[in-house]
């Protein structure tokens, strides 16, 4: 580092100049690599807390089937139907709420929240998997009821232009529904 320092320094400006340039392209593009960085992480985050907010009310949507079976005992969501117990819960509409949340578009099977330059995410292949707590459970390790989705997010980068490929990753979001009294 002073060995840069004295270069720049000395009277030498002709063979110090073209350094100086590779020091000024090599911090912009570390500064540019930082925020692209950052920017993931953002979008990231908060795809995750939308998607958590939709599995959230999508448990609570089921709160009127479960809360009977909880409060008369441990089972989950079921209701009686001609001579046997049926599983009373849904899914919900998850897409839906994300794209309330988000202000997705939906195309060609993904949903995309654009901005002025083009496409900032999108989100597709959306599974929930709601469990619902076992029917008189007999042993000591009662599960809870419970909604798990995944989903991928695609970011697509915007360094280099089009070289490096979107950023590519599926999130896991759980949700538990837990009785206060």
């Amino acid at each position: 580092m002073t060995k840069i320092i004295k270069l720049l320094r000395s009277r030498k400006a002709y063979s110090s100049a073209p350094l100086a340039v590779v020091i000024a392209l090599a911090g912009m593009m570390f500064f540019v690599v930082l925020w692209q960085i950052i920017r993931l992480i953002t979008i990231s985050a908060g795809v995750k807390d939308a998607v958590q907010s939709a599995v959230i009310s999508t448990s609570v949507n089921n709160y009127s089937n479960v809360y009977d079976g909880v409060r008369e005992g441990y089972s989950g969501g079921y209701r009686f139907s001609g001579n046997s117990w049926k599983s009373a819960i849904s899914t919900g509409n998850v897409y839906g709420r994300l794209d309330q949340l988000l202000v997705l578009q939906s195309s060609n099977g993904k949903h995309i929240k654009s901005n002025s330059d083009g496409t900032e995410f999108a989100v597709y292949g959306l599974s929930v998997n709601v469990d619902n707590a076992q029917f008189a459970p007999t042993s000591g390790d009662i599960p809870q009821f419970s909604a798990t989705s995944y989903i991928t997010l695609e970011v697509p980068l915007s360094f280099c232009g089009d070289i490096l490929p979107p950023m590519k990753i599926r999130l896991c979001v759980k949700s538990k529904y837990t009785p206060k009294f």
